[in-house]
């Protein structure tokens, strides 16, 4: 029998007519971004972005009784979801290939004017997304049942969804700032993205801030330039109460006291007091390898109040101790509210501070001043859409569960 190639362009679409119509959206952004320029997704700020994701509902309640008809069945279908599903991985792997720029240069090239670089702001995947949480959005309402099939389905396409659209609506929303607090003070303020002063709805007081430092290292310098020796690939020696010899080039370095937060005491030496403007002091000992010479005296790194001290070895050389580095760093606050709140905490690293929708994180202090940094500086971001991001990812994980439980049963009754 004589066969004839499958027309194209007929309903129901195959996957080569949906790829095809991906692809000509993706071309068509593309073209949108040479002309019209980048999209502004901070246009999608609240109440935008409710708006929005209140009519991709609407229409996917909408497509619930009118599922039969042509236009719901293709939205709604396997290989338009697919195919969306491969247009974005597309761009996905493009966009972690691509380096990401904050700001394009004043005269951009033709491959930033793209927008590749910047993604998220690229009218092709705003397009691909927008079509996905459509799709999304009519495959879940369709198959919504009361059933325990079409409750699993829910849950992992519902949740899905609204993961997808919390966090990529909701992102117009997100702003971060960096806030910085003198010791003692109150502060509210902060500075915009074009360095004007903006209020925020609350009010930081730093009672306390407190560093703490890994142990420094010797290192052998050259007293003429500055630089620690041999050049290229300098020897160190980490200060460790659990070793106390080492070699700097041609000596022997024995550490016979270290003291990690010293201040000068009586008689020329020095003494443990832990306070701001301490520094570390090591009494070190080194000897010649080659003539047997032997020096001795202390070695501090310094601060603004202790002076540096250095181990004279010869005409050229001297051992200096590095700037330790900083191993923890925390600030005591207390965070104040428009509504009212209170709130007192410990900032470490990685250890944020949540009150409403503001997260605050530890950010930094004056690492010139050490200890003694008259301020510490935290970031705070603002991101209201935090908790429907968090249910999406519950529903996700409940539908999850209720699929390996389902599958379980089936396996118990074979």
């Amino acid at each position: 029998m004589e066969s004839y190639p499958e027309k194209m362009w007929r309903f129901p679409c195959s996957y080569r007519e949906n790829l095809l119509i991906v692809a000509a959206l993706m071309l068509g952004g593309l073209a949108a971004q040479l002309v019209i320029g980048p999209f502004d997704y901070f246009f999608l700020h609240y109440p935008v972005n409710v708006v929005l994701g209140a009519l991709i509902l609407l229409l996917a309640l909408l497509g619930r009784p009118f599922s039969r008809a042509p236009l719901f069945r293709w939205l709604g279908s396997v290989p338009w979801a697919v195919s969306l599903i491969l247009g974005l991985m597309v761009l996905s792997l493009i966009m972690g290939l691509t380096p990401r720029l904050l700001h394009l240069p004043p005269e951009p090239d033709f491959f930033l004017r793209l927008g590749l670089a910047q993604m998220t702001s690229c009218w092709p995947f705003v397009l691909i997304y927008l079509l996905i949480l459509l799709s999304l959005a009519l495959v879940t309402v369709r198959r919504l049942r009361f059933k325990r099939g079409g409750l699993l389905f829910f849950l992992n396409h519902g949740g899905l969804w609204l993961l997808m659209a919390a966090a990529g609506l909701g992102a117009a929303d997100l702003r971060r700032h960096v806030m910085y607090v003198n010791e003692g003070q109150v502060e509210w303020r902060v500075y915009g993205e074009n360095k004007e002063v903006l209020e925020l709805p609350l009010a930081i007081r730093l009672d306390d801030f407190d560093l703490d430092f890994y142990s420094p290292k010797l290192a052998l310098v050259d007293r003429h330039s500055g630089r620690p020796q041999p050049e290229g690939r300098p020897d160190w020696h980490q200060i460790d109460p659990g070793r106390v010899d080492g070699r700097l080039g041609q000596w022997e370095i024995r550490v016979l006291e270290y003291i990690h937060q010293a201040v000068p005491g009586e008689g020329g030496g020095y003494r443990e007091i832990p306070m701001p403007a301490s520094t570390p002091a090591a009494h070190v000992l080194a000897r010649n390898l080659a003539s047997g010479e032997i020096r001795q005296g202390w070695v501090l790194s310094g601060n603004r109040y202790v002076p540096l001290s250095l181990l004279a070895l010869d005409d050229n050389l001297v051992v200096a101790m590095t700037q330790p580095e900083p191993r923890r760093f925390s600030s005591k606050i207390k965070v104040y509210t428009r509504e009212g709140q209170e709130r007192e905490a410990a900032l470490e690293v990685n250890h944020p501070l949540k009150i409403g929708p503001w997260m605050i994180y530890q950010y930094g202090y004056d690492q010139a001043s050490g200890r003694l940094s008259p301020y510490s500086s935290f970031e705070l971001v603002y991101d209201p859409w935090l908790l429907p991001v968090q249910a999406g990812l519950i529903l996700l994980a409940a539908g999850a569960l209720g699929l390996i439980w389902q599958g379980r049963r089936r396996r118990a009754a074979v």
